[in-house]
């Protein structure tokens, strides 16, 4: 990569409206390979020949914009699920995917055909789908991986909301509030409700509060080290998904999948 970087900044040099700045960005994003679990500074400036100063300071933007997510233990980055907007094969890093797989597949194969089950991951203020069995029937509701759910008003933001630490939860509530000040009030309201949830059963819901037709209930999936938190849910339309079917025959076998898909050493 260095050589042909070294060709490129040649070419950016006739071209008043290359945004060198942008190009270097998207060169740290390449430099990660199938099944990494991460790098440094030192590696991305290896790969791309671009210097340590300059490497750090795209990380911290990167990391900032949640296209990057830093391991302060380790110094190591790896991709986030803000990729998934940009197209990239960011699920090739994420192997709790191909954990929750075959999972997934048992809960949507339970007695329901509506049901869609899936696993997703918080970007700023929406969880985005990075692994989902759908429907077995044909229904408007088309679910997919990079598909994004609104953090504070459906099922699975709301179960990745309660199990982010205190902090990281004030820094999406100040995210919040900087884009809707107005918001605030139902957003903190619609977090409390939610916790006395979790707290009481074990899962958060959400009945027609993202959308009028979708019930939903999920559960927070903790990566091995709990740096990562995932939201895994299960729902489908309103009129063939009732309250009383998810809580009383899936809500068991969602708590009993997350702990079946979490990184989690046993007693974790």
């Amino acid at each position: 990569m260095h050589q042909d970087g070294n060709a490129r900044q040649r070419d950016e040099a006739k071209d008043r409206n290359f945004v060198t700045a942008l190009a270097r960005g998207l060169d740290v994003l390449r430099c990660f390979r199938p099944n990494e679990q991460g790098l440094s500074n030192t590696d991305i400036s290896e790969r791309t020949g671009l210097p340590k100063a300059t490497v750090s300071r795209l990380t911290h933007t990167l990391c900032r914009l949640e296209y990057l997510v830093a391991d302060p233990r380790t110094g190591r980055y790896r991709l986030g699920p803000g990729v998934l907007q940009l197209g990239f094969g960011v699920l090739a890093g994420m192997d709790i995917c191909e954990r929750a797989g075959q999972v997934l597949r048992g809960l949507r194969n339970g007695p329901n055909s509506y049901i869609t089950a899936a696993l997703g991951e918080r970007h700023r203020l929406e969880a985005v789908y990075v692994a989902v069995r759908r429907s077995r029937e044909n229904v408007a509701l088309a679910m997919h991986v990079g598909s994004r759910l609104p953090l504070f008003q459906s099922a699975m933001g709301r179960a990745i909301l309660v199990a982010l630490d205190a902090d990281e939860r004030e820094r999406v509530f100040d995210i919040a509030r900087r884009d809707d000040p107005e918001g605030e009030a139902a957003r903190r309201g619609a977090f409390a409700r939610a916790a006395e949830e979790y707290a009481a059963y074990g899962y958060c819901t959400s009945y027609g509060e993202w959308r009028g037709d979708v019930n939903g209930i999920a559960v927070p999936v903790f990566s091995l080290n709990g740096s990562r938190v995932f939201g895994l849910n299960v729902g489908g339309p309103s009129f063939h998904v009732t309250r009383d079917q998810l809580e009383g025959y899936y809500a068991e076998r969602l708590r009993a999948a997350a702990s079946a898909i979490s990184l989690r050493p046993e007693g974790g």
